[in-house]
């Protein structure tokens, strides 16, 4: 993980203050708060242009009465507590997999699960809830990948901070908001997900810690975890046994209660927004972090209200900035309508009634340029141009104006080649019988999304996603701080100057302090 573009105030802006051998830059205010805090009890201080306060402090528990060890450490686990959940940090989780079908066809991350920590590859599911891992005795659990990947099973008898969760918890209520929930002969909260592709995978809730890196500020990364509750899977079936694109589970990042957004986010580790910028070439990667991407071509829509997955109010489709004639009564949302973004569909899919409009449009947009042609029943085209220069560009346009803009790399996928010509399928398909239209990976990869699910909105810009990007958190006073945050799949660690780092650190006390004492004020 890369912490770069560190700013500072200007060095005329702050006071010299030494104490001791101790010797940093503070603006006044930070350097009266610090004198309060640091000095001996009776302590005389020249703030700034020659003037002089004598601050008399008090010791909080005084001598007379012996204050147990006991006592003090309890107290100072109740203001840990307080210095821990006074700001949320980012953490950034590395990005590896491709969208492209001939090769991976899904993105995926590593999480670290247990005590001591173990590694699991688990594909990035905006579509699902829940973090789940293949369990010890899984019965059709792959043994190996074709990913090149080492898959590993999690055993709770060997984690040291492992519990099951009863079925009395009161967070198995809340599996029940996203899969089918029962309780085992051994009171154990257990769980079952069947998925659109038909596979599927059952188990038991397990509580565990998770281990994350988290930046904190601008400059102060440290490792991290939280409790969080997973699924312990124990049978799986359909795709999810096949060991050609194997993974250890799949991390859900729906908006139900048991997701790990909505989880870390209620303890004040994260704040209640995610963001991933998902790598279309080279190999794929992107960015994953859980915080807000700021970037200023983003532009936004409101999510629909109370539904279980991530749905947008799309209104109009236009080719080259031509609207096409489909009624927007099309996209609306219902139980079996509407438009969803979900990272864990490969492809794109039109609802039934706008997808034939979509592909003659297209096909006469192109007609004097490629050869159509039938493939496997795929729209295919057969040319030796560069599909950039001869494809219209798709706009999407959602409530509230904002545009998603498609090139032909966006909504096509290159199959192969005859006699020198390429052949390019259309990435857009449909579900017959079935009125959703779905934006997978194909139509998400190299672009910022970002999922505000505090404000219950989603964002998007075009974005190069091997470039790092700025990413906001903001307190929980309300205070925006921004990172600079990338992928940390490359070995390296974050080398941050001592000095900064400790100048960091101080600044972060002092400010805790005198917000401590704010709130005493009033």
């Amino acid at each position: 993980m890369l912490v770069r573009n560190v700013s500072y105030q200007p060095l005329d802006t702050y006071t010299n203050l030494s104490v001791g051998e101790f010797k940093v830059m503070m603006s006044p205010v930070v350097y009266l708060v610090f004198v309060c805090v640091f000095l001996p009890a009776t302590a005389t201080a020249v703030v700034s242009d020659g003037m002089t306060m004598t601050l008399p402090l008090e010791r909080a528990f005084p001598t007379s009465h012996g204050v147990e060890v006991s006592q003090l450490k309890a107290r100072d686990r109740v203001r840990h507590g307080r210095i821990l959940q006074s700001s949320y940090g980012v953490v950034d989780f590395p990005v590896e997999g491709t969208y492209d079908p001939f090769l991976v066809g899904l993105y995926f991350t590593r999480v670290q699960l247990g005590s001591p920590p173990k590694e699991f590859y688990v594909q990035i599911d905006t579509g699902s809830d829940v973090l789940w891992v293949s369990c010890a005795s899984c019965n059709g659990c792959p043994t190996s990948s074709g990913l090149q990947i080492q898959l590993d099973f999690f055993d709770p008898s060997t984690s040291s901070t492992a519990r099951p969760i009863s079925c009395s918890d009161q967070r198995c209520a809340l599996g029940e908001q996203s899969s089918d929930s029962g309780c085992s002969t051994q009171n154990q909260c257990s769980y079952t997900f069947q998925y659109g592709d038909g596979s599927g995978t059952s188990g038991y809730y397990v509580a565990d810690f998770m281990h994350f890196d988290t930046i904190v500020g601008n400059s102060l990364t440290s490792n991290s975890s939280a409790p969080v509750v997973f699924g312990c899977s124990t049978s799986q079936t359909g795709d999810l046994t096949k060991p050609d694109r194997a993974i250890d589970g799949i991390f859900g990042f729906g908006q139900q209660g048991l997701s790990v957004i909505a989880q870390l986010s209620s303890q004040r580790v994260t704040p209640n927004v995610f963001s991933h910028c998902l790598k279309g070439s080279n190999g794929g990667g992107g960015i994953l972090v859980l915080g807000q991407i700021v970037e200023p071509n983003l532009v936004y829509t409101p999510l629909v209200p109370s539904q279980p997955h991530y749905n947008l109010n799309l209104q109009s489709i236009a080719l080259n900035g031509q609207t096409m004639p489909i009624s927007p009564e099309v996209f609306e949302t219902s139980s079996n309508r509407g438009t969803i973004v979900d990272s864990g569909t490969t492809l794109a899919y039109l609802a039934e009634e706008a997808y034939d409009p979509f592909i003659n449009a297209i096909n006469q947009a192109v007609s004097q340029n490629v050869r159509p042609l039938v493939t496997k029943g795929n729209q295919c085209y057969l040319t030796t141009s560069s599909v950039g220069d001869i494809f219209p560009t798709v706009s999407l346009t959602f409530a509230g104006g904002a545009t998603m803009v498609l090139r032909a790399a966006d909504y096509l996928i290159q199959q192969n080649s005859i006699g020198g010509a390429a052949v390019w399928c259309m990435g857009f398909q449909k579900i017959p019988g079935q009125g959703l239209t779905i934006l997978g990976d194909l139509v998400l990869k190299d672009k910022i999304i970002v999922y505000d699910l505090a404000g219950q909105r989603i964002g998007w810009a075009n974005y190069d996603c091997s470039q790092a990007v700025n990413v906001s958190s903001t307190t929980s006073r309300g205070k925006t701080e921004y990172v600079n945050a990338g992928q940390i799949g490359n070995n390296s660690s974050p080398r941050i100057d001592s000095y900064k780092l400790l100048l960091s650190f101080i600044l972060t006390s002092v400010l805790h302090v005198l917000v401590r004492g704010t709130n005493s004020v009033l």
